[in-house]
């Protein structure tokens, strides 16, 4: 009877220890920036050195067939944060623009919007977000901070509320020539002949045109001109800055040694909260450009310096690694680790240097919903509650983090929403073998581009388009003229009926498939249109975030640490107080 009940007594400590470590778990969730799923040694590079990376793979699980749900970074990090497409708080754009673009803009993530940090932090948790925001920031003044992170459930936030881009670093270019290049030209083309042909017809008597109207036409292109040339020359002062809490602390953002400034501040948040369970968003600017890497790094890789980059984005996993370890906290803690989506492939500098990444056997790239533009880096690492060395090949989305890490820290799933994600964690531990995604919807901005299906007990992963990108050049995998795809109209080609693959057999969507080469041609159709009803009239309208109202650039919401005749300068965040973080 003593015995029994020792056994019984044994057996409660064993499931309460259990109980203990899979609950309320310390979470770090690391995001790279347009980062290739080939660029990973643990996903088949076999040049790029990264091992900190790759050993999330080999003790943890690696997700083969992980999907961003959008191949933008502003509606794949708000689809991340709130478990939900991104058509469904308004920041999935009708316009061109598909991300924020300036600092004083007045769109981005709607305070209604349920952030899984929200709820953590409601659980008690400790939460920061250092790195990339891109989700917005005021609304009708230049300190509401209406979309700010610390609005968003994060306690603390050291880093960028916009992106990292060609304009913020002096030398690199500028991505907004690079986009509008054309159409610049041929504005100014139509403003000059229209101007000649009046005065052509004024002169000639055709047609009696005001000297005066003449004149404001010119002034008034003149004026056009001259504000649009000022903005861009000072683009880097008015957006790229660096923010603490609320502060900007330096205003232009400063490069050098950026990536440490980033670990160590996650190292120092880590330490704060060795006692208390916390949430860590570590979004790095890596390897989204302009490019950049410290001193210990630069010439370092065999990819230049994108392969800097990614080598040293890789010793800052390895550093939060270490600092877990050495904390007695990687048993309590999950770590995740992805990239908002596929690398930019139509990145190349103005000396010819590539500066995108690679996808490896997959086709397209960023802003595109081919499996090179959405499948994504998928690692998870939680020693003895994850299997070590595991490898899923089942579709899971970046929207599952949500539920996942809401279900693990003890909260409730909001019910007054649809969320879009599903739990990991059954499918981690083993516990059920096919992913709970049977459909999965891939916009290009507020328009359906694809949508795959994974039919209960099959093999076969289906994917239609609705419409695809047009290459330019025909031949390649992207389209250079315009830097990026675009989503309608001339830059778009419409199927019907849609092109149709099977991933299973072909993962490098290289042979649509026709109602001879498929039996099963209209019958899959015929369940993916069902599906996609279904889901349309799930969604609600709601304020777009991305209308062209809410990204233009607004003077009163410009964030200036100084003043506009001091071109908003500061720096608070001096390098000669950093100690060298150790390498190795």
């Amino acid at each position: 009877m003593r015995l029994l009940s020792f056994l019984i007594i044994c057996q409660c400590a064993i499931k309460s220890l259990s109980s203990h470590s899979a609950s309320n778990p310390n979470v770090i969730l690391l995001m790279a920036d347009d980062l290739g799923i080939g660029d990973l040694g643990c996903y088949g590079n076999r040049t790029l050195r990264t091992p900190n990376i790759d050993r999330l793979a080999k003790e943890g699980v690696t997700l083969t067939q992980h999907i961003a749900a959008s191949p933008l970074c502003t509606p794949s990090r708000a689809a991340f944060l709130t478990g939900r497409y991104p058509i469904r708080s308004g920041m999935a754009a009708y316009s061109r623009v598909g991300v924020f673009l300036f600092s004083a803009s007045s769109g981005g993530l709607p305070s209604e919007e349920i952030t899984f940090s929200k709820l953590l932090k409601q659980r008690g948790y400790s939460t920061a977000l250092i790195g990339k925001w891109h989700l917005g920031m005021n609304c009708e003044s230049s300190n509401d901070f209406c979309h700010h992170p610390l609005s968003h459930g994060f306690d603390y936030f050291y880093g960028l509320t916009m992106t990292n881009l060609r304009d913020c670093k002096l030398g690199q270019g500028s991505v907004f020539l690079k986009g509008t290049e054309k159409s610049i030209v041929t504005s100014i083309q139509i403003i000059g002949i229209t101007l000649l042909s009046l005065a052509t017809v004024h002169f000639i008597g055709f047609l009696k045109v005001p000297f005066q109207a003449l004149g404001y036409c010119l002034l008034i292109t003149a004026i056009l001109l001259v504000v649009l040339l000022f903005f861009f020359y000072n683009f880097r002062y008015l957006n790229c800055f660096l923010m603490r809490n609320h502060q900007i602390i330096q205003q232009p953002l400063s490069y050098e040694n950026l990536t440490q400034r980033l670990t160590k501040e996650a190292v120092q948040f880590i330490g704060r909260n060795t006692d208390a369970p916390f949430l860590l968003v570590l979004s790095y600017l890596h390897v989204h450009t302009a490019l950049y890497a410290s001193k210990n790094f630069i010439g370092k890789s065999k990819h230049g310096l994108y392969g800097d980059a990614v080598e040293e984005m890789d010793w800052s996993v390895g550093r939060i690694l270490d600092v877990l370890e050495k904390s007695n906290l990687n048993n309590k803690t999950l770590v995740y680790f992805t990239s908002d989506q596929g690398a930019h492939v139509e990145e190349i500098s103005s000396s010819g240097e590539v500066h995108g990444g690679y996808n490896g056997i997959y086709k397209g790239g960023k802003s595109m919903n081919w499996e090179g533009g959405i499948r994504v880096p998928g690692l998870l690492l939680w020693p003895g509650v994850i299997q070590a060395g595991t490898y899923i090949d089942e579709p899971t989305s970046n929207m599952d983090i949500f539920p996942t890490v809401i279900k693990l820290a003890g909260a409730q799933l909001p019910c007054d929403r649809i969320i879009d994600g599903h739990d990991l964690m059954p499918l981690l531990q083993g516990k059920i073998i096919q992913s709970k995604h049977e459909f999965l919807f891939h916009y290009c901005n507020a328009y359906l581009n694809a949508v795959r299906w994974h039919p209960r007990n099959s093999e076969s992963i289906w994917k239609v388009f609705f419409f695809t990108p047009n290459f330019n050049p025909e031949d390649s995998n992207g389209c250079h003229d315009s830097h990026v795809c675009f989503c309608y109209g001339s830059f778009i080609t419409r199927h019907d009926p849609p092109l149709l693959f099977d991933l299973s057999r072909d993962p490098e969507e290289k042979v649509p498939l026709t109602p001879e080469t498929e039996s099963r041609f209209y019958e899959v159709l015929h369940v993916i249109l069902r599906a996609v009803d279904n889901h349309t009239k799930s969604l609600h309208a709601v304020p777009d975030q991305l209308s062209w109202d809410n990204l233009l650039w607004k003077p009163w919401l410009q964030p200036c640490c100084s003043s506009l005749f001091q071109s908003c300068y500061c720096d608070y965040e001096s390098e000669e107080n950093l100690p060298e973080m150790p390498f190795g």
